[in-house]
């Protein structure tokens, strides 16, 4: 190993501490820790116990039953923990962990939420090293800080997205290639809604990454299965009762609506989708939504063309899922702790960066701002100081951080994706330049 590339491996190291220690700092502190795991393991609890895990009241139950409840809950936590909106094929996953008491099961959770993001990051490097070690050790240890809010509330995306990413390594390494199939069959089970265009990406791009990704269709299928049966046998009016808790977090007003009166969107772990900006002008999901819709959809549309038709090669896979990495997280609901997929950035943005030139320099300006901008740390220092200075103008100053964070988030996703689509639709010929053809000689 060389000393450029082993001082760039101290760097992704260096974010792996302090993502674990702020991780855990910010854990055992806040009030709402956590969290994401109880929504999970609860309704698994229930399922077990034969109750309806998509209705409100058998869910309380069992949640006051199991001691699941907290003094310092809040409202909002409440209606968390206590609506279910996850599809059943995720039971096949969570059941495991919720045949366990709550202290192994949420320290079980807590170490493969960790341990797969070091693992997926640290694999992120290893691609980005072969161009620029350095560069590739910076922006990873970078993106690792600024992701503590994962361990904080312990959001599945976590472990969803570093599976994804395990398993487009492997997939482009050709290494370990059964081991990337389970990986993104967990993954779609899981969150279709994180990692599902990553998964079309290979059903698109042919030959050997089709077949890879209809057999990954297939164990998503078997793992899926005894979960959505054991949940249709429990609960026949799952359908309907999953459709209204998903219709309570949307009302207006509600935890998931996308407009500025939501009381749970423009926080810590905000909504990233495009409609939390249009939302502002016309406060209306039959505008906002197909207007998300619209301006998504054209880009998505001339990815899939391009992917379709083109001939693939490492290279433009990683262009096409840096594109894609960002512009899935915008035309539907998908909050901060989704946007860690932009690991998928890392190795194109470093494969441009080494290529020279303008382009390569805008490339790590996009990158290092989007990792900025959808990362944790900038808006708990915003957030702490907007409480802690207490300010006459405290009300101004909360619309101004709230307008802060409704705008830029989107708009930097969508910068990079159109960004890198305009990247690999560039390079639909055969592979040029310094860079593309540095990778294929190390990865083939």
């Amino acid at each position: 190993m060389t000393g450029a590339r082993l001082d760039s491996l101290y760097l992704v190291l260096l974010g792996s501490v302090a993502f674990l220690f702020l991780g855990m700092l910010a854990e055992n502190v806040n009030a709402a820790s956590m969290v994401d795991f109880r929504v999970l393991y609860y309704p698994a609890r229930c399922l077990i116990q034969h109750c309806d895990p998509y209705n409100e009241g058998d869910l309380l139950n069992i949640t006051h039953k199991e001691g699941g409840e907290r003094p310092e809950d809040t409202a909002k936590v409440r209606q968390i923990v206590t609506r279910y909106i996850y599809l059943p094929t995720a039971f096949s996953f969570t059941v495991p962990f919720a045949m366990l008491p709550w202290g192994p099961a949420h320290l079980l959770w807590l170490a493969f939420t960790v341990g797969s993001f070091i693992l997926a990051s640290l694999l992120i490097w290893e691609i980005g090293a072969d161009f620029v070690p350095t560069l590739s050790g910076v922006l990873v240890g970078f993106l690792l800080i600024n992701s503590v809010v994962l361990v904080m509330i312990c959001n599945a995306a976590g472990i969803v997205v570093s599976l994804c990413v395990v398993a487009v390594w492997c997939f482009l390494r050709k290494r370990y290639v059964p081991v990337g199939i389970l990986c993104l069959a967990v993954s779609l089970a899981i969150k279709p809604q994180d990692v599902g265009l990553v998964w079309l990406y290979f059903l698109l791009a042919g030959g050997v990454y089709r077949k890879l990704a209809l057999q990954t269709l297939v164990a998503t299928v078997a793992l899926s299965l005894p979960g959505v049966l054991w949940v249709w046998h429990v609960a026949p009016h799952w359908m309907q009762e999953w459709h209204s808790n998903i219709l309570t977090f949307t009302a207006h007003g509600g935890l998931s609506d996308p407009s500025l009166a939501s009381k749970g969107g423009h926080a810590l772990g905000m909504m990233v989708n495009l409609q939390t900006v249009i939302s502002v002008f016309w406060d209306d999901p039959r505008i906002y939504n197909p207007v998300s819709y619209l301006v998504c959809g054209a880009p998505l549309l001339v990815w899939a063309f391009v992917t379709l038709r083109s001939r693939s090669s490492p290279a433009r896979a990683w262009l096409a899922l840096a594109a894609i990495a960002a512009l899935s997280m915008l035309p539907t609901y998908h909050r901060q702790q989704d946007t860690k997929l932009l690991l998928l950035t890392v190795p194109a943005c470093v494969m441009l960066w080494a290529e020279g030139g303008l382009i390569g320099r805008f490339a790590f300006l996009v990158n290092i701002t989007g990792l900025l901008l959808t990362g944790d740390l900038v808006w708990i220092i915003l957030f702490g100081l907007s409480g802690w200075l207490h300010l006459p103008t405290a009300g101004m100053a909360e619309h101004l951080l709230t307008a802060a964070q409704v705008f830029a988030t989107p708009t930097i996703l969508l910068v990079m994706g159109i960004f890198y689509l305009w990247m690999y639709v560039r390079r639909t010929g055969p592979d040029n330049g310094r860079g593309s053809n540095q990778y294929i000689s190390i990865s083939t």
